[in-house]
């Protein structure tokens, strides 16, 4: 039984960070995890960080 609700939790974990990473690019978000914002070097067109 326990096996299941570890199961349960680790797809809804999944799930939940698939939905926020599809929402994200959705709505143009270069960088997801960014802490700058946009700002670091990797969101102003250069290819490396």
């Amino acid at each position: 039984m326990i096996d299941l609700i570890l199961v349960a939790v680790l797809v809804a974990v999944v799930i939940a960070a698939g939905s926020y990473v599809y929402r994200a690019k959705k709505r143009g978000v270069k960088c997801i995890g960014c802490p700058v914002e946009g700002g670091c070097c990797g969101c102003s067109g250069k290819s490396e960080h």
